[in-house]
């Protein structure tokens, strides 16, 4: 298992996408979801402070590290991480761990790799242009161009 941390990059990278919201609300494929895109356990009219938000935004990144740390096989550029683990903490540790990505990038073929971003541009079966925006964000970080 590899040690990679998360830099203040990548943190940023996450922030910039995810607004906080201390309400809870339906997200575009109506999965509850509130602070910084936390959704385990929200339930309608939930609300948290901005402390509780910020928190389980630790937590949610904390596990999508993990999750990239335990899969990757290959060293990895610090960029490289950083735009995995923002991957994993917006679509699941299932969508990383089962995707042509993770496939690609540990077979060597990075390059490959970098181009899958874009198609996780979907929500509900529809392009979702912030998520486009998002996986772009994510492959310019990846490749560091």
């Amino acid at each position: 298992m590899n040690d990679y941390r998360y830099s203040k990059a990548g943190q940023f990278l996450t922030e910039r996408f995810e607004s906080c919201r201390l309400m809870a609300y339906q997200d575009q494929v109506g999965v509850w979801t509130i602070g910084w895109g936390h959704t385990f356990g929200v339930t309608t009219g939930m609300a948290c402070t901005q402390e509780q938000a910020d928190a389980w935004l630790l937590e949610d990144e904390a596990s999508a590290i993990e999750d990239v740390n335990a899969h990757v096989k290959v060293p990895l550029t610090q960029g490289e991480f950083d735009a995995l683990v923002d991957f994993a903490f917006n679509l699941g540790r299932g969508a990383l761990n089962n995707s042509t990505l993770l496939k690609d990038l540990n077979a060597g073929n990075r390059q490959a790799a970098a181009k899958e971003f874009e198609k996780w541009d979907h929500a509900g079966g529809k392009v979702v242009a912030g998520l486009l925006r998002r996986r772009l964000a994510e492959e310019v970080e990846f490749t560091g161009s």
